[in-house]
């Protein structure tokens, strides 16, 4: 948060952070960096799922705005989970979705975003998916 008093911009560090929040709370297993398609892996009915981790820093939970990072449909995970950080990089809530329901949203014709760069808004990522954790005490995030 100071850095981003001090220079105007972002630390750049909210993936991984996002990952490492993600891990600790859920669970996960985290992978190498840059292992192509998924971020971590969880055992689930005796099936290892690949877990793609996306996170982004919400400054006003009455006014979430902002895209999740790019999901490359080419690459191999089965659910998108979408970690939200308060300033100060702590987790409010995680909210994840099937590889199946964010292929029908990135593929739906009409937006050159969603369709070549893979991006969507917060709200039509959590309008697919579910809500996986929330820290308790944290107020109603705005889309819910």
């Amino acid at each position: 948060m100071r850095y981003r008093q001090l220079t105007g911009k972002p630390l750049g560090i909210t993936g991984e952070v996002a990952e490492f929040e993600a891990a600790a709370i859920l669970g996960l297993d985290l992978h190498a960096a840059r292992t192509a398609g998924y971020d971590a892996t969880e055992m689930r009915g005796g099936t290892v799922i690949r877990v793609q981790i996306k996170g982004r820093c919400i400054a006003d939970l009455k006014r979430v705005t902002g895209r999740v990072g790019k999901i490359d449909l080419r690459q191999p995970f089965d659910t998108v989970l979408l970690v939200l950080l308060d300033m100060d990089l702590n987790a409010l809530a995680m909210y994840e979705a099937e590889r199946v329901d964010v292929e029908a949203l990135l593929t739906k014709p009409g937006s050159k975003a969603r369709n070549e760069r893979g991006s969507v808004g917060i709200n039509q990522f959590k309008a697919i998916s579910t809500l996986r954790w929330a820290k308790n005490g944290v107020p109603r995030i705005q889309g819910e």
